[in-house]
């Protein structure tokens, strides 16, 4: 039986469970050429599943690795072949306006191809990586070299983390379930506090 899935991971069990491997490789292929979708969010959530011996973290790994790379390289055609045309007309449709793209590109175009690699890890950057690569004119090859050693590092990162708390779900949920009373009266202490303090601060007249 599935594990359960931790907080905002939880509403990704259905699509896990139904499938698999073919969700993995989807939703990261998906996102990685500009499409929002909650690629790093699904590859945690299959590696706690792979963790848990629902799935195999060998296949997990290389699915994701391939999808990314695969991913950013259709976003690299796109750039490459349509230019900022298509993406001032289409990016709207994936918030990327026209001066978020301005900013990015010229972010893009200072830090060379380390960008490629450090864009794997950020949010925004991330789905929007190799359609910027293909507009500056970023030789292929070279992109080709970045993109990979960035997905062998986002993958391999989330992976095995995920797949170490997967392996411990049970101990995971343990310490959840003892504590979680203690956090929300924390919470809860605290959340008077802000009010109690808010209700007896002095009220400056004009």
């Amino acid at each position: 039986m599935a594990p359960p899935l931790p907080g905002p991971l939880a509403h990704l069990a259905p699509l896990l469970t139904h499938y698999g491997y073919w969700a993995v490789g989807a939703v990261v292929l998906v996102e990685d050429f500009g499409i929002p979708a909650p690629g790093e969010t699904v590859l945690i959530a299959a590696g706690i599943y792979a963790g848990a011996g629902q799935l195999n973290i060998v296949a997990v790994t290389v699915i994701a690795f391939a999808a990314a790379v695969i991913g950013d390289n259709i976003g690299y055609l796109i750039g490459h072949t349509g230019g900022r045309a298509v993406v001032h007309r289409w990016g709207r449709y994936v918030y990327l306006t026209p001066e978020r793209f301005r900013k990015a590109e010229e972010f893009f175009t200072r830090h060379g191809g380390k960008i490629v690699v450090v864009a794997r890890f950020v949010e925004g950057l991330r789905q929007v990586n190799g359609i910027i690569a293909g507009t500056s004119g970023m030789p292929w090859r070279r992109f080709l070299v970045f993109n990979a050693i960035g997905a062998a590092l986002w993958v391999g990162l989330w992976a095995a983390l995920a797949y170490a708390a997967g392996t411990h779900i049970t101990a995971v949920y343990d310490v959840i379930t003892r504590y979680q009373l203690y956090a929300l009266i924390a919470l809860g202490v605290l959340i008077a506090a802000l009010v109690l303090r808010h209700l007896l601060r002095p009220r400056h007249q004009d």
